[in-house]
């Protein structure tokens, strides 16, 4: 059975960079067209859960430390 992952996203610390989008191998992560942050940004959302294998590379790469992954057993 493959790992599972979480992504917590702080929509307010999210800048909309871009760079979590192009990183992630699933290609489950995007930037929200509806919603704006306090700042004015598009803040990134996980389009796709249970795609998540919790490799945390759009975590690592995160500029403002906006993402947070949790791995399951």
């Amino acid at each position: 059975m493959a790992a599972k992952g979480k992504i917590t996203i702080d929509f307010e610390l999210c800048k909309g960079c871009n760079l979590c989008v192009g990183v992630c191998p699933h290609k489950i992560i995007g930037l929200s067209k509806d919603q704006f942050n306090k700042k004015g940004h598009h803040p990134a959302i996980v389009t796709d859960t249970d795609k998540c294998t919790g490799c945390a590379l759009c975590a690592t790469i995160c500029p403002d430390v906006a993402i947070v992954v949790y791995k399951e057993a």
